[in-house]
């Protein structure tokens, strides 16, 4: 019996992009009614999408702000929704920042407000403190997104600059009730993470974003640097009294769309191997890896006998040294088909699952046994253009994009490898 291994790709990847789905994962983690008012507020890729499920699923009256990406927004009733712009931020973000903060301000014990996280909330919510200005911001994460820096490093950062993360937007609310509903797009899960943590107490230290800049060579404004040296700059630290009556809870996860993948790949009659959630690093090295253990399967059936799926999560970076187009899911792909080199029948996919790899129009894309194949014939060389960060174009010539548009949910970047024969 023939397989679509491409549309077996496909099906996959919307398995994973349908187990964070909002209108599913939203509704079972709703807290009770609260005497008071309920206050709703949040931001990320899928915030516009949880705030729509809240308002189906919750009895009585709601109010409330999220911020999303441009084009991510979904119609709700009773909540604002505002666009802004992502990976780096624009004056839209700051204004329903401040607006956020407003919202939850003077309230009692009695009112609850209902905190909607997602992957993107750390550039949507981006107040600077002090006498930062939105330029000094905009610039730094420009410089953190092309350095290669990690998740929790750039988070650090944007914590110790902003007046809303970091734990500062429960300490607004309080002495509200304050519940975050997050659906986690980093690597381990770790709520004071995700969207740079707004209402988790951070541990982290001025020192260590400084640090960070430094050990990046990121030039730091002075406004940047004054505020980084002022002790009362720092957040609200574990214990702080302010954060009694926040509670957090993660509603969808890396794990569990990997896992409903795998449950479409062995219904398909594929052996599965999941090797993590949370794999890290320079893209073109993770699709190196990736291919390694392909070939390995092919070859020796080792660590999974033919036909099989090897799936995995995560969030790679990539350093910039050319001039091309291209997201991390690209990058990682065309260094995986470098690498797989045509053999043992490898098909592959990686793809972001909010539908947006990086700051293209695509969410990742396809590779086929007769990848390099194909491109040498259209006169592509592959390896030129990933020395010149430029897979998106690769992918665009041989028809292999993934464009699904905005997803309105994010649970990291999903990839797969089917490997379908012996070599």
């Amino acid at each position: 019996m023939s397989v679509d291994y491409r549309g077996l790709l496909l099906e996959l990847f919307k398995a994973a992009v349908n187990a964070a789905a909002p209108a599913l994962c939203v509704p079972p983690h709703l807290p009770s009614k609260p005497k008071g008012r309920t206050i709703v507020v949040g931001a990320g890729k899928a915030a516009a999408a949880m705030a729509a499920a809240v308002e189906v699923h919750w009895d009585g009256p709601l109010e409330g702000l999220v911020v999303t990406r441009y084009g991510h927004s979904v119609p709700c009733r009773s909540i604002e929704v505002v666009e802004a712009s992502h990976p780096v931020p624009d004056e839209a973000g700051p204004r329903a920042t401040r607006k956020i903060l407003d919202k939850v301000s003077g309230l009692t014990a009695d009112d609850l407000v209902l905190v909607l996280m997602s992957g993107g909330a750390s550039a949507l919510l981006s107040l600077p403190a002090g006498d930062i200005k939105l330029a000094d911001k905009q610039a730094i994460n420009r410089a953190l997104l092309a350095c290669g820096a990690g998740i929790a490093e750039m988070n650090t950062v944007r914590k110790h600059l902003s007046a809303i993360k970091g734990g500062r937007l429960a300490v607004a609310a309080a002495p509200a009730q304050v519940v975050t509903l997050a659906i986690s797009d980093v690597p381990g899960d770790d709520i004071s993470v995700i969207g740079s943590g707004p209402t988790v107490p951070d541990a982290s230290t001025r020192e260590e974003a400084l640090a960070v800049l430094t050990k990046y060579g990121i030039a730091i404004p002075s406004a940047v640097a004054a505020h980084l040296s002022d002790p009362a700059a720092e957040t609200p630290k574990p214990g702080d009294p302010r954060l009694v009556n926040t509670t957090h809870r993660l509603i969808a996860t890396p794990q569990a769309s990997l896992e409903a993948a795998a449950k479409v790949a062995r219904d398909a009659g594929f052996a599965t191997l999941i090797l993590a959630d949370a794999i890290e690093g320079e893209a073109r090295d993770v699709g190196i890896v990736h291919a390694g253990i392909a070939r390995h399967c092919g070859t020796w059936g080792q660590p999974a006998e033919i036909p099989c799926a090897v799936i995995s999560g995560g969030e790679t970076t990539v350093t910039m040294r050319g001039h091309g187009r291209g997201g991390r899911n690209a990058e990682f792909l065309l260094s995986f088909a470098i690498a797989a080199d045509g053999k043992c029948g490898i098909w592959g996919l990686a793809a972001d699952t909010d539908g947006i790899d990086g700051s293209e129009d695509n969410a990742g894309a396809v590779v086929t046994p007769d990848t390099l194949a194909r491109a040498r014939s259209a006169g592509i060389d592959c390896k030129a253009r990933l020395a010149d960060n430029d897979a998106y174009t690769v992918f665009a010539k041989l028809n292999d994009l993934v464009v699904t548009g905005p997803t309105h949910t994010n649970v990291n970047d999903f990839r797969v490898a089917l490997i379908t024969k012996r070599d």
